[in-house]
């Protein structure tokens, strides 16, 4: 695998130049929860990669004579609040990218979706940046493995980034079931056709920051009580779902996308300190969800949680109409100023 290096060889001549990369977001449905040194996994997740919520980073890159420098701005404007990741994720990944040692950067970075939007804003921004620092590796020193490097770059950034890397849907964390699987990066998973026609209609039940952040989360998972049963827990969880997508089978696909989903703020209420990130309006849309579905039998609609209150509608392209009516009908009342952004699973990310 890869491993730290200090030997940089390159002509000069390429020194300079820009790229650009869209890298979506992705969506959890085997939640990670909890991790061991360096961003390393408890437990394998599997993603949905979308298509519509992405980031946008160029990165322009030219000498410089005084070590590694960089300059980054969001939707135009400098975040010095952004600094502290940055500079950690810097931290991480020179000892493999040490051709940056003699680069000057600028980034500049931009979101089609809202910050706090529930949608995993840090997945797509460390993957486009990666992406585009791999591919200006790519262009000095011709390194091979791209997407995969990409992906382990990514998660020195932000665990969940390292699955944006990958389309229709990806595997992070190894596991028994999936070839090649591995916890340093993600693979891409084959995804039969019937699922690779879901949505995802985010529901915005609170725009405001998180009172707890996912890293404190994480942390809180070292000692928990039900740390060994929620490892065993997402591996069996993992097994059900690839089977429910080999059988083409929705009503085990649902049960297992939300049984992570409320495993994951179950895992939250009993830590220690315990916290809640759910709202009241939460539970009132997960409750119509479900009485939903008793009424409108067959139908492929569903819900999946991130770590915090909003939440995400997943379903298939037939049901369409008739969701699409329930929320707006149903559902808009309990969104924070009636806001939700429809989305669907998408390909992966793409060179401008």
């Amino acid at each position: 695998m890869f491993e730290p290096t200090s030997k940089i060889i390159f002509e000069k001549s390429k020194l300079s130049g820009s790229t650009t990369w869209l890298s979506p977001s992705n969506i959890a449905l085997i939640k990670y929860w909890g991790k061991k040194d360096l961003q390393i996994p408890i437990n394998p997740s599997l993603s949905f990669t979308l298509k519509q919520c992405y980031t946008k980073t160029s990165v322009s890159y030219k000498p410089s004579k005084s070590g590694f420098k960089y300059e980054f701005l969001f939707e135009g404007k400098s975040k010095p609040h952004f600094k502290k990741k940055l500079d950690k994720y810097f931290e991480r990944i020179i000892p493999y990218l040490p051709f940056l040692n003699q680069l000057s950067i600028k980034i500049d970075s931009k979101n089609t979706f809202p910050h706090s939007s529930g949608i995993a804003s840090s997945a797509s921004a460390f993957s486009a940046l990666s992406l585009c620092l791999i591919d200006i590796e790519k262009s000095i020193l011709d390194s091979t493995d791209f997407y995969i490097k990409s992906s382990f770059i990514s998660r020195l950034g932000s665990g969940s980034a390292c699955r944006s890397v990958f389309g229709p849907a990806s595997v992070w964390g190894k596991s028994s079931l999936i070839n090649d699987s591995n916890d340093d990066y993600a693979v891409p998973f084959d995804l039969p056709e019937f699922f690779k026609n879901y949505n995802d209609t985010v529901l915005i039940v609170d725009e405001k920051s998180k009172k707890v952040s996912s890293t404190v989360g994480h942390d809180l998972v070292t000692n928990h009580q039900f740390k060994s049963s929620r490892i065993k827990q997402a591996n069996k969880n993992l097994d059900s779902l690839i089977n429910s997508f080999i059988n083409r089978d929705v009503d085990e696909f649902i049960r297992v996308v939300e049984n992570e989903a409320l495993t994951l703020h179950a895992m939250m209420l009993s830590s220690n300190p315990s916290f809640i990130l759910l709202k009241p309006n939460t539970i009132n849309i997960i409750n119509k969800i479900w009485s939903f579905r008793k009424e409108n039998k067959n139908n492929t609609l569903c819900f999946t949680l991130d770590a915090g209150a909003n939440i995400h509608l997943l379903y298939h392209n037939d049901d369409y109409k008739i969701v699409q009516d329930f929320i707006k009908n149903e559902l808009l009342n309990y969104c924070s100023n009636g806001l939700f952004i429809n989305d669907k699973v998408g390909k992966g990310p793409i060179k401008k």
